[in-house]
């Protein structure tokens, strides 16, 4: 299997899910990979996370949507069909449960959860920041609120 990669992610969910705004599919991406440390135990693509001030960004993917307020399907170069089957099951999972959610709303929960809050220690809520959300900050967290 190729390297994934956030913007393959985003792709597949822009194919699945239509336009949105480029804040709403940040956080998706960014779920997607924290239940698929969980439930897949595996990371579901490569590439940084950071705690940035209105919650989890891809760096990698900023740069592909930077200035863009809304991305639709095939405005993020990537593969959708870069998944396994699991993969593909985990991305559903995250789309079922927080796809119709509002980007505000998702940006908000990120808040709310100690992958983001622990990465930020130190910083205001509002302030600029780059720290990378681990991934077993994330699967810590995610998994426990399964439990």
């Amino acid at each position: 299997m190729t390297e994934v990669r956030a913007n393959d992610v985003a792709a597949h969910i822009l194919r699945k899910r239509g336009e949105m705004t480029a804040m709403k599919l940040q956080k998706l991406v960014y779920y997607c990979q924290a239940w698929s440390l969980v439930w897949d135990e595996r990371p579901l693509f490569d590439g940084r996370i950071e705690a940035w001030a209105n919650g989890p960004v891809c760096p990698e993917l900023y740069d592909i949507h930077r200035g863009r307020f809304r991305v639709g399907p095939g405005d993020i170069p990537g593969d959708p069909d870069a998944f396994d089957e699991d993969g593909e099951e985990t991305i559903d999972a995250v789309l079922a449960f927080y796809g119709d959610k509002k980007a505000h709303w998702l940006s908000e929960l990120t808040h709310r959860e100690e992958p983001w809050r622990r990465a930020r220690v130190g910083l205001a809520d509002n302030e600029r920041g780059s720290s990378e959300i681990a991934h077993d900050s994330m699967f810590e967290y995610y998994d426990s609120i399964v439990r």
